[in-house]
C-alpha cells in the first residue's frame, strides 16, 4: 500500500480502511498468541499500513480545518 494511492481517496474510505486494518491486526495478534501465526512480518506490515492510513488522514484533517479557516 503506497500512501500516494491512499491520498487520492476519501476521509470515509480511509477510515474504513483503518477500521479493517485494526481488525487484522488483531487477528494476526491473537493468532500469535495461539501459535497460529506463520508469517509473523504480517504483524510488522499490518502496523505500518496503519501508520500511513493514519498520517494521511491527519494531513487531510490538517488541511480541511485550515481551509475552513
Amino acid at each position: 500500500m503506497k500512501a500516494a494511492d491512499l491520498r487520492q481517496q476519501t476521509v470515509e474510505e480511509l477510515e474504513a480502511k483503518e477500521l479493517e486494518l485494526v481488525e487484522q491486526l488483531f487477528a494476526l495478534r491473537l493468532q500469535k498468541v495461539t501459535g497460529q501465526l506463520e508469517n509473523p512480518s504480517k504483524i510488522t506490515g499490518a502496523k505500518r499500513d496503519l501508520a500511513r492510513v493514519l498520517t494521511v488522514l491527519s494531513e487531510l484533517r490538517r488541511t480541511q480545518a485550515s481551509a475552513a479557516v
